[in-house]
């Protein structure tokens, strides 16, 4: 982690050489809040949000963000994703949805950046669908939450 590997020598971005690494399975959990009004989140809740169901559109549009990521993220390989769960969790103390992404896949290079695509998605989507009741919307904490797999092995956050 001392160095920066999307720098050659001359210190140029350049997309890292994964073909010499061997493939394995590698999985990445990201996570992320958007927090809003009380009657927002139960229009989330009733599914009577004017655009309609806002979590399913929401999953949706997160499975698309963890496919996209190399297009979106300039120094990103494509990957073969094997599967991605999308999961959103309501709290009703803080008025909140907290959007879980799971993305795996086998190969040479880790699913971090499309966990974490998939949350950034997945909560932008909610603001979008909610926005003409609550411009006030906040997206927080979104950070990986755990990845296994490839030469570093698992890291979980604490």
């Amino acid at each position: 982690m001392s160095e920066l590997n999307h720098f050659d020598s001359e210190g140029q971005a350049h997309m890292v050489d994964v073909g010499k690494k061997v493939n394995s399975r590698r999985l990445a959990t990201a996570s992320g809040h958007i927090f809003m009004t009380k009657s927002t989140l139960d229009l989330i809740k009733s599914g009577s949000a004017k655009k309609g169901d806002v979590l399913g559109v929401s999953r949706i549009a997160a499975i698309q963000a963890t496919k996209s990521t190399s297009t979106l993220i300039p120094l990103c390989h494509p990957l073969g994703l094997t599967r991605v769960a999308v999961d959103f969790d309501i709290n009703e103390e803080d008025t909140s949805v907290t959007c879980t992404v799971t993305a795996e896949t086998t190969g040479q290079t880790g699913v971090e950046m499309e966990a974490l695509t998939g949350v950034s998605i997945g909560l932008l989507t909610i603001y979008d669908m909610c926005k003409a009741v609550d411009r006030g919307m906040q997206i927080r904490g979104i950070r990986l939450v755990e990845k296994k797999g490839g030469k570093s092995g698992h890291w979980q956050a604490t």
